[in-house]
């Protein structure tokens, strides 16, 4: 970029001209600077770069997938293993997975036993992930996070 100018200090009049003369636009790269930054370069050339740069850091930024599991408070073993199955999956695919008990009506008076649920279905997928937040209780509902274990 700019290669035609050797670095140095110019005022702008002159600086303006020298761009005229090799058909580039003068671009002010540093405002902030003292005194301002400027190049000469070709300034489409420069937004093309710029987004081709923001795209490669989107490009490169992880995408975190969070799946839901619901349980109840009396969840049965069936269903309990099926939905197990389920989080094993998504923790495989490299997605977290949020387990939440759902306490309708009055069965909110069983906390213990949801988080009990909880902490068991953590424990069978301890080979899988990890827990990233323990059984909290929120309104009717108690929730826990389990992220993906670092494959080696």
């Amino acid at each position: 970029m700019g290669d035609n100018v050797e670095p140095g200090i110019l005022n702008l009049r002159d600086a303006i001209d020298k761009a005229k003369e090799l058909e580039l636009d003068l671009v002010e790269i540093s405002p902030t600077a003292n005194p301002p930054v400027c190049r000469i370069i070709d300034y489409k050339k420069f937004l093309y770069e710029q987004k081709k740069k923001q795209k490669e850091i989107k490009a490169k930024t992880a995408k975190v997938v969070v799946k839901e599991i619901r349980l109840g408070p009396n969840t049965d073993d069936h269903d309990f293993n099926f939905k197990l199955k389920h989080a094993e999956k998504f923790l495989e695919d490299g997605a977290k997975v949020k387990v939440d008990v759902f306490f309708r009506g009055r069965s909110i008076i069983y906390k213990d036993k949801g988080e009990i649920i909880l902490l068991k279905f953590a424990q069978a997928l301890e080979d899988f992930g990890k827990v990233e937040r323990l059984p909290k209780l929120e309104g009717k509902r108690m929730i826990m996070i389990i992220a993906p274990k670092k494959k080696k």
